[in-house]
């Protein structure tokens, strides 16, 4: 009975209200502790072109993603967002207009795509722009999207060439020449429309984001082909990786 007595006595020790939970950031909806809301740009960019995103519904469930940052940095119509596994979908509302359109180019890197430098550049005064479409998710989903969606593969594909490799060190990348939806949409308008200044713009947060979650415990991820090359990945390996893997390897042979 002393026992039952003392194990009570510390339950109504207990309190009574629930624990107080972690503020969180209305604007970007991550803790106030690792918001990166101070990084982005006063005013958000507006720049010509448009960055079209598909997107898989499990990418919205990641606690670290870059989307959002995309969409809080753009204008307002400068960045479109478009759920699902399979586009166009009759509740994407003028999507398929977008998809159809000579202005849209697909990044995805193909075998049938070109460098995006070989397109002509967008200038201030001029009228042309392009819609940036980008497939937002893992490389299985982004390359599940891209085979299930057959207006995908007619549109002109373009890849980026010469670049560095990704700071997004908190999320494992498949080849080391591999980047983010983010960093992929920042370099591709700092490209078309010569101007450097907005990729650092666009990436601010995502150097904030890193940094926080690194400072929290999180660990620096290599790629799969850094991990597979130094023989420290802890995963089997499937046939369509282990290819992927040596191409890679040789590409940068």
């Amino acid at each position: 009975m002393a026992d039952d007595s003392s194990a009570w006595d510390d339950l109504m020790e207990l309190p009574a209200d629930p624990p107080d939970m972690r503020l969180v950031c209305l604007n970007c909806s991550r803790p106030q502790s690792v918001c990166w809301c101070p990084f982005l740009p006063v005013s958000p960019l507006n720049p010509n072109c448009r960055v079209v995103l598909l997107q898989h519904p499990a990418e919205e469930k990641r606690s670290v993603r870059t989307a959002p940052i995309l969409s809080l940095a753009l204008a307002p119509g400068k960045c479109l967002i478009f759920k699902g596994k399979k586009f166009p979908h009759a509740r994407h509302e003028g999507l398929a207009d977008i998809l159809a359109s000579p202005n849209a180019i697909l990044l995805y890197p193909s075998s049938t795509s070109v460098s995006i430098e070989t397109l002509d550049l967008v200038s201030q005064d001029s009228e042309k722009f392009y819609d940036l479409v980008l497939i937002d998710g893992t490389w299985p989903q982004a390359k599940t999207i891209f085979n299930n969606s057959p207006i995908l593969r007619n549109m002109k594909q373009v890849t980026l060439t010469n670049h560095e490799g990704s700071r997004f060190v908190i999320r494992t990348q498949p080849t080391d020449k591999c980047l983010s939806t983010l960093e992929t949409a920042a370099k591709a308008l700092a490209l078309l429309e010569n101007c450097q200044e907005i990729q650092e713009i666009l990436l601010k947060p995502l150097n904030a984001m890193c940094d926080f979650q690194l400072n929290h415990g999180a660990v620096t991820h290599h790629s799969k082909e850094f991990c597979i090359q130094n023989q420290i990945y802890p995963k089997l390996v499937g046939k369509r990786l282990s290819k992927l893997m040596r191409n890679a390897c040789k590409d940068n042979n």
